[in-house]
């Protein structure tokens, strides 16, 4: 039967291929807008982590002088090293990282491979298990390392093939600014979006190629990337960062019950009555425990004008149905005659309704088929955008499956009405007239 409907569906269209191309046509434009739109946002506003954001904690307290002192504004984005090395070691998450970025001179072992810098990770050990990093070859580096301030290094994959040529580089030594670090473990491809570890590198920057540990950087002083906000005295002197009144490092923690969670935040409301207290704090506690997407919304992550661009896709896209719910119905009323006389061979209202639908849904896929090609053209012009998230913009699969269930879902909702409209014509009426 549907076979039947189905030949009769596209005889009509090919009847009159005008009005149908401009139905095809009106529905790919709208498809091809909203997909690319929509897949741009969610890029952008996907969970960096699936299966693990809803653990994951960013500490906020407020080591701030008075100066300037707002009742109820919110503590700084970062903490100092005193801070975060306290936090760090009193070890009350069930994971804990102290982290900041950096950039790093590599000074490879082949001559044939220039002097390069790359961007650089300075972490605690509990980085890579916290936040699911997957290893190649090796492993992490271990608290003892940490605090021994060993010349170890974590590379990446691409790194890793640059230097190395893929192969396993565990136990190899890397030389950077004048140091020989020996290469414990290799990534295998990781690249969360957005970068919401530490955003002021980049929301959607690619991940580092180097990752040491933060109590070596410091040893060593490794150059810092990333913003210092220093009052009082504080005059981000990197030599004596350890010292400064400055916040320049970033916190994060994993706690796996809404009880430790709880516990969390009223140890750093201690924390920061007890620095009070010593005269450190000039503030009462002011503390903040967002959890991962809640970090995201309040940096606004996602730029406002994805979303309004979004809004107007769909808008476009809905002006689109209009326009086809208009030309169908023009199209199936001219059709009243043949339709009328269908109807007094026997066939049903119901037979005559399904017709019309197969008819619309032919419609849809031939235009979701369009407002694919439209679609990937448009994330092709995206990715020519000078955007760090540019690169990022392509369909997947459920995209693509998206795209086909809006494409012939809208047409089969726009076919809805003209459907209707036509099985209400009278058979007698229509043969008389004939």
């Amino acid at each position: 039967m549907f076979t039947y409907y189905l030949d009769l569906a596209m005889r009509s269209l090919r009847r009159n291929t005008m009005l149908t191309a401009l139905m095809v046509l009106a529905i790919a434009l709208g498809i091809g807008a909203s997909m690319t739109t929509l897949t741009v946002l969610h890029v952008l506003s996907g969970d960096p982590l699936p299966g693990a954001s809803g653990t994951l904690f960013y500490p906020r307290i407020d080591p701030r002088d008075m100066d300037a002192y707002e009742e109820g504004k919110d503590p700084p984005y970062q903490v100092t090293w005193i801070d975060g090395m306290n936090m760090l070691h009193a070890k009350r998450a069930d994971r804990q990282a102290l982290m900041t970025g950096g950039s790093v001179p590599v000074q490879p072992a082949q001559s044939s491979v220039d002097p390069f810098y790359s961007d650089a990770r300075y972490t605690s050990s509990d980085f890579f298990p916290m936040f699911r990093v997957p290893f190649l070859y090796g492993r992490p580096w271990s608290v003892e390392e940490d605090d021994a301030k060993a010349r170890v290094v974590v590379i990446s994959r691409k790194l890793n093939e640059k230097l190395f040529g893929g192969k396993d580089s565990t136990g190899q030594t890397l030389r950077m600014k004048d140091t020989a670090f020996r290469v414990i473990g290799v990534l295998d491809e990781w690249r969360p979006n957005p970068h919401f570890y530490d955003i002021d590198t980049g929301r959607y920057a690619a991940s580092e190629d180097v990752f040491v540990p933060l109590t070596t950087s410091r040893d060593i002083r490794l150059e810092h990337d990333g913003s210092t906000d220093c009052w009082g005295t504080g005059g981000g002197d990197e030599d004596h960062a350890e010292t400064q009144p400055c916040v320049w490092l970033q916190f994060w923690v994993q706690l796996d019950s809404a009880a430790k969670v709880a516990a969390y935040k009223e140890y750093l409301v201690h924390y920061s009555q007890e620095q009070h207290d010593l005269g450190r704090f000039m503030r009462a506690p002011n503390v903040q425990l967002p959890g991962l997407m809640e970090w995201l919304d309040i940096n606004k992550v996602v730029p406002g004008d994805v979303r309004l661009q979004t809004w107007l896709a769909f808008g476009f896209l809905l002006v689109c149905l209009v326009n086809t719910i208009g030309l169908m119905l023009a199209k199936f009323l001219r059709r009243a005659g043949e339709l009328g006389v269908r109807r007094a061979l026997g066939a049903s209202k119901r037979e005559v309704f399904m017709q019309l639908l197969i008819e619309s849904g032919v419609i849809g896929l031939a235009g979701g088929l369009g407002g694919l090609l439209l679609a990937f053209a448009g994330l092709w012009l995206v990715r020519r955008q000078p955007s760090d998230y540019a690169s990022l913009a392509h369909l997947d699969l459920a995209m693509l499956l998206t795209t086909f269930v809006l494409a012939i879902g809208s047409t089969l909702l726009a076919g809805l009405l003209p459907a209707w409209r036509a099985c209400q014509i009278t058979p007698a009426l229509q043969l008389k007239s004939q």
